[in-house]
């Protein structure tokens, strides 16, 4: 699938709140929030509750903070969708821990008989590779050891996709100015996100050349 060749690019940091842990058993999203990022700042911001019309479980519900009762008044979650496909549209897609948004993504879009068109790229595994000696690399924990102001209350949508974007912009400055980059291009990201983190450096060092514009 080809990806914009550089960060001038319009990128997306995809972040949902859900029931659980997996489509395949039953759970659906409650809440989705979607962050653009362009030129290396942040543009623009989406964000829904979403009703499923399933319930939610009491330890999710005090996890995020997101009651049955807000879920009642939301949205339908397929017009919650309609409305985020026009929002992201073909973007490249960022997430923390992206498997986890990337397979309600798919289920979501499934429901409404549309499918993903574009990349999932894991801030996660990126920042393994970048901040290797962080104490851990959840996102509270990786943002607070890059020095990443905290967009809101941890496990609700908006705030988790603002915090990731703001840790994606510290991560591409960071490489900037280790390795004299002039710009990073997306490609580099998704190169980088499935290097052996032992390797990272050296991959990093080996291609800087051929990164800088």
């Amino acid at each position: 699938m080809k990806l914009p060749v550089g960060t001038n690019g319009k990128i997306i940091v995809l972040d949902f709140e859900t029931t659980g842990l997996s489509p395949d058993m039953g759970d659906r999203a409650t809440e989705v929030a979607a962050v653009m990022i362009e030129g290396g700042c942040i543009v623009d911001r989406f964000q829904s509750l979403m009703n499923a019309g399933v319930r939610i479980p009491a330890f999710v519900e005090e996890f995020t903070g997101i009651t049955n009762k807000m879920i009642q008044k939301a949205p339908p979650a397929g017009r919650v969708m309609e409305s985020l496909v026009r929002f992201v549209k073909s973007c490249p897609v960022i997430a923390h821990n992206a498997s986890f948004d990337r397979k309600f993504f798919d289920a979501e879009l499934s429901r409404i008989r549309r499918t993903r068109q574009q990349e999932f790229i894991c801030s996660m595994r990126l920042a393994r590779r970048i901040f290797p000696d962080a104490p851990g690399h959840s996102l509270e924990t990786v943002a607070r050891y890059a020095g990443v102001e905290q967009g809101g209350t941890y496990h609700r949508a908006l705030a988790d996709a603002t915090t990731t974007a703001r840790l994606w912009i510290k991560m591409v400055d960071w490489l900037k100015t280790t390795y004299s980059l002039s710009e990073v291009p997306l490609s580099l990201m998704v190169q980088l996100q499935s290097v052996p983190k032992s390797q990272s450096r050296r991959f990093l060092s080996n291609c800087a050349n051929e990164f800088c514009v």
